[in-house]
């Protein structure tokens, strides 16, 4: 098992650093602020109590502990003690822990010659571990009702278990996307004062609209028997011509009640064919208001 290094960036015996000496004064000279270094093509690589350092001093000193590299670290005691089995293949349900318990305490001691406080939370651990292997080294006490004794590493076994599964949810949690680390979050400004948009009419609008002049269109039927070809391509060549040199006009101004429903349902399907082809645009200012019907070109 891998351990903290530690690296010495220079030798120990020489002297701390505590703060740089004053430049030199003349004598009788008064005492004035610090001159700031001339510097014409390098910067400061530090600053030192707020003065700033062009290069590092000869007598610099830098402690053994101020670069460690840690090779293997684990979360705690119950991380290390699950590191240990599931390394060499152990059942978890039956610890051997007198391998467990020597490989730990291996590891341990190991820790508190760099790191006593954090040692200590390993230490008490190993007490645990100790004191399950001696409750099983005893005669196992035998309870009031009679039943089985309960092994001494179940308590320690939940633990681990228990500790297992909520490692795994939280690596399946940080495998998931994260908004900053794996994607960006786009988000895109729309000017709406740029252009004025309509409110689309809805096929219910229409019929509404259409039910209302047909109603219209059967208060002045009359009663006469006649044989009346309509044609579709003539309303619509009817209502081009209408909508010519106009801006728009309304819907219900477009159809000829007096000539009857067949007129008014030739001049509706007209208008469709036209909307179909582009020709024609239907538009309503806001809900509720009237439909208005204008040319979808402006003839030259």
């Amino acid at each position: 098992m891998s351990l903290p290094e530690s690296a010495d960036l220079l030798p120990q015996d020489t002297a701390p650093l505590t703060e740089l000496p004053p430049p030199p004064q003349a004598a009788g000279e008064a005492t004035t602020e610090p001159l700031m270094p001339e510097v014409v093509d390098h910067v400061a690589v530090a600053r030192l109590y707020g003065e700033p350092l062009f290069s590092l001093p000869q007598d610099l000193y830098i402690p053994p502990d101020a670069l460690e590299v840690f090779l293997e670290a684990f979360e705690g005691p119950l991380d290390l003690l699950l590191y240990l089995i599931r390394k060499q293949n152990f059942n978890i349900l039956d610890i051997p822990l007198a391998d467990v318990t020597r490989q730990y305490l291996a590891y341990v001691d190991q820790i508190r010659r760099r790191n006593l406080e954090l040692a200590s939370e390993y230490l008490l651990m190993a007490a645990m571990l100790i004191e399950i292997k001696s409750r099983m080294l005893l005669p196992p006490k035998k309870s009031e009702d009679g039943s089985e004794p309960e092994d001494p590493r179940a308590e320690l076994v939940r633990r681990l278990l228990e500790y297992e599964q909520m490692k795994l949810v939280a690596a399946r949690i940080d495998e998931l996307p994260v908004i900053g680390r794996d994607f960006l979050k786009v988000q895109v400004t729309i000017d709406q004062t740029v252009a004025v948009r309509l409110p689309d009419v809805s096929p219910v609008d229409l019929q509404e609209a259409w039910r209302d002049i047909l109603m219209r269109a059967k208060l002045n039927q009359h009663h006469k028997i006649s044989r009346e070809q309509l044609s579709v391509r003539e309303h619509m060549g009817i209502v081009l011509r209408r909508l010519q040199g106009r801006r728009f006009m309304e819907f219900a101004d477009l159809f000829d009640t007096t000539g009857g429903a067949p007129v008014v349902v030739v001049t509706f399907v007209a208008l469709l064919e036209l909307a179909r082809e582009h020709l024609l645009e239907i538009t309503q200012a806001e809900a509720f208001a009237p439909i208005y019907v204008r040319l979808a070109y402006q003839p030259s």
